[in-house]
């Protein structure tokens, strides 16, 4: 395994600019969206987190656990929080979970570093 999740958050970012640009308001509507779904209320804004790095496991989502697990390690996540989040998505997801909750791993070390 030799992906760097630094590497390809990098890469979806610069793919995506021209994207950004070109589709404005979908762009527009999708960013709303995520700064309501993710902003402090009930829940903080790390057990958001927490939650999409699930699914993002789930859906075997490389890109979505790099910028959310980047994420994580700017919120302060540790070690532990993340283990046991990945512990119920791999319950919840079985054997493809387990192997995505490796790449979570890989990713929460990388961006530690």
């Amino acid at each position: 395994m030799s992906k760097s999740f630094k590497e390809l958050t990098q890469e979806i970012r610069l793919l995506l600019t021209p994207f950004r640009k070109e589709a404005k308001e979908a762009m527009a509507g999708f960013d709303a969206m995520a700064r309501a779904a993710m902003a402090p209320g009930v829940l903080t804004e790390l057990e958001k987190e927490l939650i999409a790095t699930g699914i993002a496991v789930s859906t075997r989502c490389d890109g979505c656990i790099g910028f959310h697990v980047k994420t994580l390690v700017k919120l302060g996540a540790t070690r532990e929080q993340v283990n046991e989040m990945l512990a119920v998505a791999v319950y919840m997801g079985g054997g493809p979970s387990l192997m995505y909750a490796a790449e979570v791993l890989r990713a929460f070390e990388e961006f530690q570093a």
